[in-house]
């Protein structure tokens, strides 16, 4: 779950990361305020750092699979930079990720039935229509 690293000088106002990475301004101040970054701020102005911007990268993509703020933060804060720590951070994103494929998977073959239930539905009417002329 480690990305790829920004040169360590690099920073982002908080229009350029939020238009980067797709999202408003608001959301970046959301988990500004869950905790889950620390922008360096100079005065009222923030200043994102590549950990912020890599942080961000992984709650979105993290929330993207349906996992809640509170599971992003729980995986995102084991990982200290030792080698230790970043073995729980995997472990329990695989676990997190098997339980999202199973609920994935579940809602597939939920949309599936029902899709086949519109096409009988929808076969039955084009059926009645053709015996009404």
């Amino acid at each position: 779950m480690t990305p790829a690293k920004e040169p360590a000088d690099r920073t982002w106002s908080v229009r350029e990361l939020a238009d980067e990475l797709g999202v408003s301004t608001r959301t970046l101040r959301f988990y500004e305020a869950e905790g889950l970054i620390s922008p360096e701020r100079q005065g009222t102005v923030r200043i994102y750092h590549p950990r912020e911007r890599a942080r961000l990268k992984l709650v979105l993509r993290g929330r993207r699979f349906g996992m809640s703020v509170a599971e992003c933060r729980e995986i995102i804060d084991i990982y200290d930079g030792a080698e230790t720590s970043e073995r729980r951070q995997l472990e329990l994103l695989l676990d997190r990720l098997g339980g999202i494929r199973a609920d994935l998977e579940q809602r597939r073959a939920d949309l599936d039935r029902i899709l086949a239930e519109v096409d009988s539905v929808a076969g039955d009417c084009r059926e009645r229509l053709s015996r009404l002329g």
